[in-house]
């Protein structure tokens, strides 16, 4: 089996280095002339100077697999797709896309006989070595055209993907998990700051989070990868206390929401990365003022600083 992989960054380029591994025939394009030619070299993927290209080095029928960013860029390349591809012809979307975003480009795909899945890719840096966690939205006949695929970039071919549902339902699935994610790692991070500051404890992190690890009940890959973190620097200094949020926590919270159902672990752990993106900490300063103003109690000053 043959299909183009467009996208080639840290999840696309080892995708392609997975398939190949599988016996996956790639042709690959990444606006990166060096990655292209870095996985060629490498892999022996099939090289292409445009999505055009790529298209017309496979055979009926054609798949494409997109990893790109959510969004326009995605928007504007299904557009593009759809001129190049004939009915029968699949296109893949492994990236972070809202789910209602992929069922709309599913239906306006479907109505030019072109197939859509949507992929939602869980693994990271590690799926690679590991395999990737699938979640796929499709119709029948389109996951079984793409089970051979599914089966290569999965940890083993029973395991670790599944067609959950129609188009949408993989990106919608792909979206809770992350949101999940974010209520774990806020955990993690508030429990081990409390550790921390025990101070007359002195209490080791790397060996405590190392020690969870084992028949704990709040034993995970993420504690797994906290641990192996904190064998080598406890402290942090050298890491800003920013956290980025990538869209699907706020959509999840969007969809508790519209649901009506309670969410109060996902939102706060979503809220709590935006208050670690206030560089100005605006709210912070009212709140000083507030308890200065009703209270007398003492007002930290930046000058000087």
């Amino acid at each position: 089996m043959r299909l183009a992989m467009i996208g080639l960054g840290k999840m696309g380029g080892n995708m392609v280095r997975r398939l190949r591994r599988g016996g996956i025939e790639v042709v690959g394009f990444d606006r990166s002339t060096e990655v292209v030619n870095q996985l060629t070299t490498e892999s022996g993927m099939l090289a292409a100077d445009s999505v055009a290209n790529a298209v017309m080095q496979l055979s009926s029928p054609r798949v494409v697999w997109l990893m790109l960013p959510s969004g326009a860029p995605t928007e504007q390349q299904i557009t593009d797709l759809a001129t190049m591809l004939s009915p029968g012809d699949i296109v893949v979307d492994g990236g972070n896309s809202n789910y209602h975003d992929s069922q709309r480009r599913g239906a306006w795909l479907a109505e030019r006989g072109i197939g859509f899945m949507d992929s939602g890719t869980s693994g990271g840096v590690w799926g690679l070595d590991n395999g990737y966690c699938l979640m796929v939205g499709a119709t029948a006949e389109v996951a079984a055209v793409m089970k051979p695929v599914l089966q290569a970039l999965a940890p083993e071919p029973d395991r670790g993907w599944a067609h959950v549902g129609p188009v949408g339902s993989g990106h919608f699935t792909k979206m809770i998990h992350n949101g999940i994610e974010y209520g774990m790692m806020q955990a993690y991070a508030e429990g081990l700051e409390l550790l921390r500051g025990k101070e007359e404890f002195n209490l080791d992190l790397a060996q405590i989070t190392e020690l969870w690890r084992h028949s704990s009940v709040v034993r995970s890959w993420l504690l797994d990868l906290t641990a192996e973190a904190l064998k080598h620097d406890q402290v942090l200094d050298n890491i800003a206390p920013v956290v980025a949020d990538s869209g699907e926590g706020r959509w999840t919270v969007v969809e508790a929401v519209e649901q009506g159902v309670a969410a109060p672990v996902l939102t706060l752990a979503l809220q709590m990365r935006y208050t670690s993106q206030d560089q100005i900490g605006y709210a912070h300063r009212l709140l000083s003022t507030m308890r200065n103003a009703f209270g007398g109690h003492a007002v930290t000053s930046t000058k000087g600083k």
